[in-house]
């Protein structure tokens, strides 16, 4: 049984050819304009103008390291301790409510049962659940999973966009309108929000990719019931798998996935945002939406399709990959800007806090092995392992650099959505339907347990001016001609 949706599939050409063309009529540059689109100030700020005024670039120290913007008992990212004032690499943890991710993966997998919605109900609650508050919490993550008629006759030509991830931030949103009480930040209702969103957000993210792939198309877009009882796991592979199917290990690797990503500390672009905007006391929709928003962008969440197409580069460009030597000639290209996007970075290794090893990386690698070799795509898995064992010397023989540099879990999700039949249009929108059980858990704890507004300060270097009466101001062509 599925949900027909030709009756609300109308028209989307004629929707996104009127917004194309009233897009392309405000892009229209003349001689008024001009000035508009080339004279935005674009220098940039020099490192000793940081330096000078004593401003930490990107809230981040000297040594690297984040500047302290709170406390949280959520998690602990920990990568290297301070030693007499120095860092000193040391090898990955990730905790999470006092917990290692590494015994929470694999206690779930011992008994052969799926672990995101504890880790999900752990970071919410602070405490493991019992068999009794777990079933509890899944059956409430069931009820919730069926999308009503009515958001679904306005979801898609609401969200109708070329990017998941943007569709994703508008049905949150759209959310908000089907909230009896959308503004309430009572303990409770925040609860509530973050169950409606932790069981909804994997079928939208499938529906939008659905009707998308329906539009390009020209087919109907057919969604099935969600079945009871199903995990979070299951529930997306449901969707995206139809009637192929898939099997438990599958369901169990990309549960694996989903706990890797269900949190990582406070200080992640995303999980900050998310804290600013909670700090206001705005409404739940909106600062979710804002957390998937800085997802979205490449630097973050975003970095997993870049190492998919670097890796495709690589098996295009690298005859034998057994080859170490040739190997590691093409990724010193990669990093001269020879090679592949001329970017100069070897994504998927490094990180802003791990030093001698990602514990989440680690575990992918781990999980993934024997799914890979089942699927004959053993080699493929092992090209990857020698770029994560040559590429730091390689990174350090380049740049000269000393730090410790690791693999990072980019390097390996994306190859493993691949073996799971994931679209790369759904890598980061599945980033973030994991990661919203870490959002929840930080903006409660925002809202509960820190009442102030996050408001950081900014250095002016402002150069004052001469006002200018508006009839003796000259244009941008008037400037150039004397």
């Amino acid at each position: 049984m599925s949900y027909d949706a030709h009756n609300i599939y109308y028209r989307f050409d004629d929707h996104l050819s009127r917004l194309v063309l009233d897009y392309e009529a405000s892009r229209r540059v003349d001689e008024n304009s001009d000035r508009l689109y080339h004279d935005i100030p674009s220098e940039e700020y020099s490192e000793d103008l940081f330096r000078t005024h004593n401003v930490k670039r990107g809230l981040r120290n000297a040594d690297g390291s984040g500047v302290v913007a709170g406390l949280t008992r959520i998690s602990d990212v920990h990568g290297y301790n301070v030693v007499d004032g120095r860092v000193v690499p040391d090898e990955g943890h990730l905790i999470l409510r006092g917990y290692d991710i590494e015994d929470l993966i694999e206690n779930a997998q011992k008994e052969d049962r799926f672990g995101y919605e504890e880790v999900a109900y752990l970071l919410i609650t602070g405490e493991l659940p019992t068999t009794s508050e777990l079933d509890d919490f899944n059956g409430r993550l069931g009820a919730y999973r069926h999308l009503s008629s009515e958001f679904v006759r306005q979801f898609p030509i609401t969200t109708v966009s070329p990017s998941i991830m943007n569709a994703l931030q508008r049905a949150v949103l759209l959310l908000y309108a089907f909230d009896s009480d959308p503004d309430s930040i009572t303990p409770e209702h925040e609860v509530d929000v973050a169950i409606s969103l932790l069981s909804r957000l994997p079928r939208i993210a499938a529906f939008a990719h659905t009707f998308r792939s329906a539009q390009a198309s020209g087919s109907r877009p057919s969604v099935p019931i969600p079945e009871p009882g199903f995990s979070t796991a299951e529930a997306i592979l449901q969707i995206l798998r139809g009637e192929d199917g898939y099997t438990r290990a599958e369901a169990m690797l990309l549960d694996v996935m989903l706990m890797l990503h269900a949190e990582h500390g406070g200080g992640n672009n995303s999980t900050f945002a998310c804290r600013v905007l909670s700090s206001s006391a705005t409404d739940a929709y909106s600062a979710y939406a804002a957390a998937i928003g800085s997802l979205k962008g490449p630097r973050h969440g975003g970095a997993n399709a870049k190492v998919v197409a670097m890796h495709e580069d690589i098996r295009a460009h690298v005859t034998n990959w057994e080859d170490e030597d040739e190997l590691a000639a093409y990724l010193e290209k990669i990093l001269r800007r020879q090679a592949f996007d001329g970017s100069g970075l070897i994504y998927g290794m490094g990180h802003a806090v791990y030093t001698l090893s990602d514990p989440r990386a680690v575990l992918c690698k781990r999980y993934a092995r024997g799914l890979a070799h089942a699927k004959g795509m053993g080699e493929e898995f092992e090209l990857i392992e020698r770029i994560e064992k040559l590429a730091p010397q390689v990174m350090a023989d380049v740049r000269g650099t000393t730090k410790p540099i690791c693999a990072n879990i980019d390097l390996y999700t994306g190859f493993i959505y691949k073996m799971l039949g994931i679209p790369d249009t759904l890598f980061t929108p599945l980033f973030a339907v994991a990661r919203t059980a870490g959002w929840a858990a930080h903006r409660m704890e925002e809202l509960i347990c820190a009442h102030r507004i996050i408001r950081p300060a900014y250095r002016s270097v402002l150069e004052s001016g001469d006002y200018v009466p508006l009839a003796e101001r000259k244009g941008r062509r008037e400037c150039l001609a004397g």
